[in-house]
């Protein structure tokens, strides 16, 4: 699978799109989607495609064009994506967007054919659109990638979980968990020290939270790379294949580019080639590196299976 490109600068404007007569009033929920229930999923209409995209504001927005009676089956493509983006803990929004229903949101933005997909990331779609169905598969690589890309770029905002209808007294839009706010905050400020700075005061105040360690390790990613130029640092690695700096700047620029797994095996190989504190640096920055993925992704959970086979 191509891996579709991410890009924020220019992009179309998709807000002159709205319904005559009433707007959603801000900070309106959206409906809940035709996902089965899903967290992540909303089913767009005229009604709340404006909020829609206001909700891109925040982290990106998946828009999957769907139609039974244009592309029979495209139904449970949209159902596919929105089971892939539940995966997603909020990094990402589906809007199922059911062209029979709402056919004026397909011919304001000239959709071409159905299935199609599209992500949008504040009000703007920063993809080519994706015609055709992908497998499940494609779908986690490609939003796995995009996740790894937003992280790049210091886009930290997360969607909440929109499911269930509040109780009668609880509050419609759930709080942002504050704890991140300063470190993610530094991020989209592009200010890659600080936010090093406030997630190691989370880590260093509760070792076992996940997220905290996550962000942090990412974090130090970004930090380690500000500067670097990948054609150099890769031209370096060539040249000292056993030099611990050389490899493991060229392991963080393919993280932060998407090669996952090309960055893990680099250091793998590593790590089975060298010896006592040069193997111990880079056994080091691998654990980091997985961290920064997340330990319950399948990459992370192979690459500890050949760190494994290389230390013993």
């Amino acid at each position: 699978m191509t891996q579709q490109p991410f890009s924020r600068p220019g992009a179309i404007d998709l807000s002159g799109l709205q319904r005559s007569g009433a707007t959603p009033p801000a900070g309106a929920a959206p409906a809940t989607g035709a996902a089965g229930g899903s967290s992540y999923s909303v089913s767009v209409t005229q009604d709340n495609f404006q909020q829609m995209l206001q909700e891109s504001m925040t982290a990106p927005v998946v828009l999957v064009f769907h139609s039974a009676t244009q592309a029979p089956g495209s139904d449970a493509y949209a159902a596919d994506v929105a089971a892939v983006v539940e995966g997603q803990e909020g990094r990402l929004l589906a809007g199922l967007v059911d062209i029979d229903a709402a056919p004026e949101i397909a011919q304001a933005m000239q959709i071409p054919q159905v299935p199609l997909m599209l992500v949008v990331l504040d009000g703007r779609p920063v993809t080519q659109p994706i015609p055709g169905a992908l497998s499940r598969e494609e779908l986690t690589t490609l939003f796995a990638q995009l996740g790894q890309q937003l992280t790049a770029q210091g886009i930290s905002g997360r969607h909440q979980p929109r499911s269930a209808a509040p109780a009668a007294g609880e509050d419609e839009e759930p709080q942002v968990d504050p704890r991140y706010a300063a470190a993610q905050d530094a991020l989209g400020e592009g200010d890659i020290d600080l936010a090093v700075a406030e997630y190691q005061k989370l880590v260093d105040a509760n070792p076992a939270d996940t997220e905290a360690a996550a962000g942090l390790a990412m974090a130090k990613v970004l930090q380690r790379t500000q500067g670097a130029d990948l054609h150099a640092a890769r031209a370096a690695a060539a040249d000292a294949p056993d030099d611990v700096d050389a490899q493991t700047l060229v392991a963080d620029l393919d993280l932060l580019g998407g090669h996952v797994e090309d960055a893990f095996n680099r250091l793998v190989a590593l790590v089975a080639r060298t010896s006592d504190a040069d193997r111990t640096r880079a056994r080091d920055h691998l654990l980091g590196l997985f961290a920064a993925v997340g330990n319950d992704d399948e990459r992370v959970l192979a690459g500890r299976r050949n760190l494994a086979s290389a230390l013993f």
